[in-house]
């Protein structure tokens, strides 16, 4: 997938954002090694949600979210020290875990904090996805597969039009920035 992309133009990338996909990390630094990996704090969220008690979960998901307005690395090292401190005896398994990709939830604080709240999740992936969904679901079934690969190119296409003037929240501002950290 990554030596796919790397055929067909991609020459450097600066952020990976994904969910805990199993191999897809290592086969994604592999191919782009400068490249920073994010995890996504709304899939691991939902992780931590899933493994708290119900009578936990809006507390611990509140403490959690705090990792979002960190302003520097640092500051997210308190907030995530403060967080395990509190849930380490409840949750030891789950604050385990999380420490194993600490660094994986702190990527995002690399960057400019006016693109932040955009990059430490992959929601705007996931808008596509569903929006490519919502077309798909009434048609039921597709004739072939050449014809849902030709729905959902349209789809894309439409997509990209509708958007392709715009920048996305935050990094319109920061544009030269960015642009500074590729070769």
């Amino acid at each position: 997938m990554a030596e796919d992309l790397k055929q067909r133009g991609l020459k450097q990338v600066q952020l990976i954002i994904a969910d805990g996909m199993v191999g897809l990390q290592p086969a994604l630094l592999h191919a782009f090694p400068k490249a920073k990996f994010q995890r996504c704090l709304v899939h691991v969220m939902r992780n931590i949600g899933s493994h708290v008690r119900l009578k936990d979960r809006e507390a611990i998901l509140n403490d959690f979210k705090e990792l979002h307005s960190a302003t520097d690395v640092t500051a997210a090292h308190k907030i995530l020290n403060d967080f395990y401190g509190a849930w380490e005896k409840l949750y030891s398994n789950l604050i385990q875990q999380l420490k194993s990709i600490e660094n994986e939830l702190l990527a995002f604080l690399s960057f400019p904090p006016a693109i932040r709240p955009t990059i430490y999740s992959t929601n705007i992936l996931e808008s596509l996805n569903k929006r490519i969904k919502r077309r798909t679901k009434p048609k039921e079934q597709f004739p072939n597969e050449k014809s849902l690969d030709n729905f959902i190119g349209v789809q894309v296409i439409s997509y990209n039009e509708k958007y392709f003037n715009r920048s996305h929240r935050g990094f319109g501002q920061v544009k030269d920035t960015l642009e500074s950290l590729f070769d």
